[in-house]
């Protein structure tokens, strides 16, 4: 991951007075969805864990305070890499329990298991639950000083084995009011939980244009270029691939979410529009990907799924990565909002 912290990208998402590009920003949304897209494209392992990182970063500006800000800036400077842990088998479920007296003070008991970058991450955000069912409370771990236990044997994926998503027990480990970030139950608020399936789709759809690409690369290595079926396949291809682009284009416009700004001052109806649309871009995004899957196996056959083939990799690191949380429950509240509103279609984003 040094690359990312070469290129400035352990950085981009914090105000430039921070020493960012500034891409938490409304404006910079777009941006910020191609960036995600083209580490994507180069390799959807990176992609999953730099989009974790921005979603810790921006978490922490959007709830957590001044000086927090500016340690999690400080430290993504030097190098830390962030990310998010909030995956977890209930029976086993992270608990904050009070250290007796200190003021302020946890000890964690429990574990979360897909935690993506086990071992590479030093800045894990997390959730866990408070003593006497007083909500969930992210919390930011310094895992640098207080590693958790890994159990890498959990991790036996079909695809996207590089990105380490271990089991990780966090029993024992002690943290403080500095590291409390915001207030109960505030990662669950609406628009931000689901606001950020844009960017883990942008990622997605960076994976399927390598497969479109790899599978060109194939073609023309073999001498098939001519063939007029493949030819066919690759222009289904490429309007699959415009039709993602579009879609993110329309997600900087139409879903883009307010750094820092207080709910109360969002309309209600802009909050809507928004996690509507970015419900439709998660189901649009996997329907794509999936149909590249399926045309670009067709243009490379057996052949092509044998490793060492590129596309052996792709096909796996993609399939796998797709599977992301109740997937017809998102794309069924963008139908709700639909069926709720008497806007005509070409209205219905405006808020």
């Amino acid at each position: 991951m040094h690359w990312l912290h070469e290129a400035g990208l352990l950085t981009a998402v914090l105000p430039t007075s921070l020493g960012g590009m500034g891409l938490s920003e409304p404006a910079a949304t777009l941006p910020l969805l191609q960036a995600l897209y083209h580490i994507g494209r180069g390799n959807l392992v990176v992609g999953r864990l730099w989009e974790g990182h921005v979603n810790a970063l921006l978490l922490l500006r959007r709830f957590g305070s001044p000086a927090q800000v500016a340690r999690a800036a400080a430290d993504a400077r030097a190098g830390h890499l962030f990310g998010v842990w909030n995956t977890e088998n209930p029976a086993e479920g992270v608990h904050l329990e009070a250290v007796l007296n200190t003021a302020g003070r946890y000890r964690l008991r429990g574990a979360k298991t897909f935690a993506s970058g086990a071992g590479h991450i030093s800045r894990p955000v997390l959730t866990g639950a408070l003593p006497k069912q007083e909500g969930w409370q992210l919390v930011l771990l310094r895992a640098d000083q207080q590693p958790p236990v890994l159990d890498r044997s959990f991790w036996r994926p079909l695809g996207m084995r590089a990105t380490a998503s271990f089991r990780a027990d966090l029993t024992g480990l002690e943290v403080g009011p500095e590291d409390l970030v915001g207030q109960p139950n505030d990662y669950y608020l609406a628009p931000w939980f689901g606001g950020g399936a844009a960017r883990f789709a942008a990622v997605q759809l960076g994976g399927a244009a390598a497969v479109l690409d790899e599978t060109r690369r194939f073609l023309r290595r073999l001498g098939r270029t001519d063939d007029p079926y493949q030819r066919q396949r690759l222009g289904e291809l490429l309007a699959l691939h415009e039709t993602g682009q579009l879609w993110l284009r329309g997600a900087a416009e139409h879903a883009a979410l307010p750094a820092t700004a207080p709910l109360e001052a969002w309309p209600a109806a802009r909050q809507a529009a928004t996690a509507a649309y970015g419900n439709g871009l998660r189901g649009v995004t996997e329907d794509i990907c999936l149909q590249t899957l399926r045309l670009a196996e067709r243009c490379v056959g057996a052949r092509g799924l044998l490793q060492p083939e590129p596309f052996e990799r792709l096909h796996r690191d993609l399939t796998h990565y797709l599977r992301q949380p109740a997937p017809d429950a998102a794309l069924a509240e963008s139908g709700r909002f639909a069926l709720a509103s008497d806007k005509p279609a070409y209205q219905l984003w405006q808020g």
